[in-house]
């Protein structure tokens, strides 16, 4: 039937995913339950500072790759080439000026805010501009990113949006909440595994379905879709080596520099090297995630260079193709489709847990703690805990916006942090 989904989802499906949940769930109520869980607002947020370098690098890679991306950089690669691989180059540029300009003087002062830095070099107007800011930005963001799964799910099962919104949220407060920061890093560790995995099985079933890697780079190169040679300096163009590399650059040096989010990991670790390691660590899982999601793209071309399932009325959003080349591929693999609904899904309770827990963290630090001293650390971490609950809520205003709307869910993110991150 054109404009729908002619395929469906079956139990096995379901069990997968669910499996997922219950995985992330489980972290999460070890964590808030071990060693008399979190006893200090510092346990709640930065896991007592005794964090290793390889589970907070991962968790750095998952938080950055949200269903956005996991939907986006295929669909994008398919429409205008494997150029999103120069992302990568602006990623390592990133990587690097982070960890020499910016994670030394976060890590060095101690800070759970990254907020509290404008105060001691500013004024206290200043660290409540930021505060506000950030608080504005990451509610927007976090709406974006729990907005796009919701479509996944209404799309290849007929799910309610808002029962999938709802069910999103309640799971990810649920870890958050108890777990804290320790949940939220290794939900994340567990979490990029799963989307390294759908995709994986994705490239796996399209190379072969298509003919073999040589025969979908040849069609890929025949489709102008191999393409790293655009160095064109116009800035109308949509991507090229120079918006990846230098706009990127910048933009990620907003999200990965001063971003609440990630300097709150930074900070969480042992030591400053431990840090540093973290950041190379995020740098690999970047390279796997991007790559895989490119050859995604390239596969998904491959397949589809003849029939593209947008212009055959297949699909009515350029959202739809990664869902749609999954259950199309995978007819006969009871299961596997449920493998890449959990792929998307990681990426985006990663992503929503991280905000939650890093809007807490500058709630309590920025707003709770200056005007409220005198509270014990046992006040002051169920404070944290109920904040944490409160900043879930927050982001579903501006998901019923975006329910309204018919534009592009995979980049409509990139706006938000460039209009409130980077300034």
């Amino acid at each position: 039937e054109e404009g729908a989904f002619p395929l469906t989802f079956s139990l096995w499906d379901y069990g997968v995913f669910g499996l997922m949940l219950l995985v992330s769930t489980g972290i999460g109520l070890f964590h808030g339950l071990s060693k008399g869980g979190q006893k200090t607002s510092e346990d709640f947020f930065t896991g007592g500072r005794r964090m290793a370098a390889v589970p907070v690098g991962l968790s750095l890679s998952a938080s950055f790759m949200s269903a956005i991306q996991v939907l986006g950089v295929p669909a994008e690669a398919y429409r205008y080439g494997s150029k999103f691989l120069w992302m990568c180059l602006g990623q390592l540029l990133n990587t690097l000026l982070t960890a020499h300009l910016f994670l030394p003087v976060f890590y060095r002062l101690g800070l759970t805010s990254t907020y509290e830095y404008l105060e001691r070099r500013f004024s206290r107007r200043v660290r409540l501009c930021g505060t506000v800011q950030y608080i504005a930005a990451t509610v927007l963001y976090t709406g974006i990113v729990i907005y796009a799964p919701a479509l996944i799910l209404n799309q290849v099962t007929g799910l309610d949006i808002w029962a999938s919104l709802l069910s999103t949220g309640a799971i990810c407060t649920f870890y958050t909440t108890i777990g804290g920061m320790k949940a939220v890093i290794w939900t994340d560790v567990f979490q990029v595994f799963v989307m390294l995995s759908g995709f994986i099985a994705v490239i796996i079933r399209g190379l072969l379905l298509a003919g073999g890697p040589a025969r979908v780079l040849a069609i890929a190169a025949n489709g102008s879709r191999v393409n790293f040679g655009d160095f064109n300096p116009d800035p109308r163009s949509r991507y090229t080596f120079w918006s990846f590399v230098l706009g990127g650059t910048l933009l990620w040096l907003s999200m990965y520099g001063v971003n609440q989010a990630q300097v709150q990991r930074y900070v969480a670790c042992r030591s400053e090297r431990e840090a540093r390691i973290a950041l190379l660590v995020n740098q690999v899982g970047l390279f796997c995630i991007v790559s895989s999601a490119v050859a995604c793209g390239l596969v998904m071309f491959a397949l589809y260079k003849d029939c593209d399932p947008l212009l055959a009325g297949y699909i009515s959003a350029p959202d739809q193709y990664m869902p749609y080349l999954v259950l199309d591929i995978f007819q006969t693999s009871p299961g596997v489709p449920g493998l890449f609904l959990a792929c998307a899904y990681s990426g985006t309770l990663s992503t929503a847990s991280t905000s939650i827990n890093a809007m807490a963290a500058v709630t309590v630090e920025d707003l709770v703690k200056p005007r409220m001293p005198a509270l014990s650390p046992r006040r002051l971490t169920l404070v944290s805990k109920g904040l944490s609950v409160l900043c879930r809520a927050v982001p579903c205003h501006p998901i019923l916006g975006r329910a309204m709307l018919h534009n592009n869910v995979p980049w409509c993110a990139v706006p938000c942090h460039a209009v409130l991150c980077c300034p």
